[in-house]
């Protein structure tokens, strides 16, 4: 079993079709309120303004002709490698010419006294020879094609829209020139001649336009390689794939929300399940079928402080409508915006690009397990409540005690609602978690009987009407003989079956009629549709490792951990081939799944 993964870094020659790059093929960069995605060209295609959910400012991942972009690249053929600057999310981008080789850094700086709203920092040094490079800035604002208004100013060129405006500067890049609705600029790079470009986000009605000096920029710059690898440094986990773990965690880390501790299901929206498809969803919202993932992840990595603030803000974002769960929030805790499609071309004309999310309304019976579990992980680490979390925890199960006998949406966010045996699952978790909570004092228990006993109705229901004799396995949904790999959650929850062979029978089942090799599809009928699921493929090593089958849980995972970008990244989903990647990115699920299957083999082998 391979105990950690290194990826060797390797010359590469960017290729975009029709304008656009292979999804694998970008990096991330984050500051803990956005996330910028870098192409393996260079050009930074996403960044949203001024948070993860905010209207792009450079878009062209979704519309390469009329998006913005932020584009940074030799003049002269070139081939590309990359990698973070160890233990941090700031990028080392380097260029191979005939003539010489130069390295880009490229951050989003972490906020200190006196910065921007928002600050991009790319730093360009001469390694040896000479680099010729052109630049080219062309920001849009509030998802519109109209040109922004430029203008120079003596410390630097401003793009400015409707009260939002970006400025960009440039140090030893070139004189700025403006071209139309870009500012732009060339420069050739030696050794020992370092140069700087910064775009940085403002709001004209906060006052005087700021101009940051050069050195407060790479000053940032330098304190933000420090600030993550303290981060990466204070975690815990020593298990076996170590740098896949710890590079998922810095990709956690980026995605959680300074402000509020909210975590972003992704940096993205608009990236299609196939291409060309229509299955194109935003994800920059935080999921409540994640908290419960989220919790392990950052408690096996030893972060307990940031699992309890994730949990005091899902327990406050479901306060408004307690004891009914929305299936997801805006980051500040407020219900999700109704969906509406944007007037963009969509990646690879994937279309539509969608901005918010029409599920935000379903019912999604599995949310009452997840925020019950998660509630019971933290507990389960010497942590408590205060009154008004306890009392609501055990309103949640009392809601759950009416609630399981409807059906929902699934945790697929389907539009057809069924008896989801993922769903009834989750019920029975969320009672059987209140029960052991009430147990050990942390919520009020007077209502352990009625969960006692709604929890036997549930188990009784999944155990008759779930089970499929044709299959073999549980069901899709009750009275179905379609699978699920939404039950794998069930399975590594501990759901407590009749029989447990029952769940060696469902993984088994899954794997022959949902694989593609280490992958899997979410549910019968999707191989024809999108790709694989690769959180569900993480899933199936976590719950091979919670049935003590570690040996194929271990081969499974050091196959899935080898499908990582080059930099260690992952979407939401990957084609059958094991290459091309799809959905948005990168996907917080993955991550986390990769997390909790690691820890969870780690755990099974001790």
């Amino acid at each position: 079993m391979t105990s950690d993964t290194s990826t060797a870094v390797q010359r590469r020659r960017p290729q975009r079709t029709d304008g656009y790059l292979p999804i694998r093929d970008y990096a991330a960069i984050g500051d803990r309120h956005t996330v910028a995605l870098v192409g393996l060209d260079g050009s930074v295609d996403w960044l949203c303004l001024p948070g993860f959910d905010g209207p792009f400012v450079l878009g062209a991942l979704v519309d390469s002709d009329r998006g913005g972009r932020f584009a940074l690249a030799p003049t002269d053929d070139y081939e590309v490698s990359r990698r973070y600057v160890p233990e941090t999310n700031v990028l080392e981008t380097t260029f191979h010419t005939a003539s010489g080789c130069a390295r880009v850094t490229d951050a989003l700086t972490i906020p200190l006294d006196g910065r921007p709203v928002r600050e991009l920092a790319r730093r360009i040094e001469g390694l040896h020879g000479q680099v010729r490079l052109a630049w080219r800035v062309a920001p849009r604002f509030a998802h519109t094609h109209r040109p922004a208004l430029i203008e120079s100013h003596p410390d630097g060129v401003v793009a400015a829209r409707d009260g939002d405006a970006v400025v960009v500067q440039a140090w030893a890049a070139g004189e700025p020139w403006i071209d139309g609705d870009a500012v732009c600029g060339r420069v050739t790079i030696e050794s020992g001649t370092p140069a700087l470009l910064a775009l940085s986000a403002i709001s004209i009605a906060d006052g005087p336009l700021p101009f940051p000096a050069r050195g407060e920029i790479e000053a940032r710059l330098d304190a933000t390689i420090v600030w993550w690898r303290e981060r990466w440094r204070a975690a815990t986990y020593d298990g076996p794939w170590r740098e896949a773990v710890l590079r998922s965690g810095l990709v956690l880390e980026m995605l959680v929300d300074a402000d509020t501790h909210a975590i972003a299901a992704a940096a993205t929206t608009g990236l299609p399940e196939t291409i060309g498809g229509s299955r194109n969803w935003d994800y920059r919202f935080c999921w409540l079928r994640d908290s419960s993932f989220a919790v392990d992840a950052l408690m096996q990595l030893g972060d307990d402080q940031e699992a309890g603030r994730f949990l005091a803000w899902a327990m406050e974002a479901s306060r408004e409508h307690h004891p009914r769960l929305h299936p997801f929030y805006r980051l500040d805790g407020s219900p999700a915006i109704s969906q509406q499609s944007l007037d963009l071309a969509g990646y690879r004309g994937s279309r539509p690009v969608l901005e918010g999310n029409g599920a935000v309304d379903q019912r999604q019976l599995g949310n009452y397990g997840d925020l019950l579990q998660s509630a019971t992980l933290y507990a389960d680490r010497g942590h408590g409540f205060d009154d008004d979390v306890a009392q609501r925890l055990a309103g949640i199960a009392d809601y759950v005690c009416e609630a399981w006998t409807e059906r929902d949406s699934g945790i697929w966010e389907l539009g057809t609602r069924l008896h989801y045996t993922a769903s009834k699952m989750q019920c029975w978790i969320a009672l059987d978690r209140a029960m052991k909570l009430a147990a050990a004092g942390k919520i009020p228990g007077e209502n352990s009987p009625r969960w006692r006993e709604s929890a036997r109705r549930i188990h009784d229901f999944v155990e008759e009407r779930c089970w499929s004799k044709t299959l073999g396995a549980y069901a899709r949904s009750a009275d179905s003989d379609e699978l699920d790999a939404g039950v794998l959650v069930g399975i590594f929850m501990d759901y407590e079956p009749s029989d447990r062979q029952r769940l060696h029978a469902t993984v088994d089942r899954l794997r022959e009629q949902l694989g593609a090799g280490p992958l899997l599809y979410r549910y019968t009928g999707m191989p024809n549709t999108e790709g694989t699921f690769l959180a569900c493929a993480f899933w199936t090593a976590h719950a091979l490792a919670r049935l003590q089958r570690v040996p194929e849980a271990s081969t499974l995972m050091d196959e899935l951990v080898g499908l990582a970008n080059d930099v260690g990244l992952y979407s939401e989903e990957m084609g059958a081939d094991g290459h091309e990647m799809l959905g948005n990115f990168p996907q917080a699920l993955t991550h986390l799944a990769l997390i909790n299957a690691a820890a969870a083999i780690d755990h099974a082998r001790r």
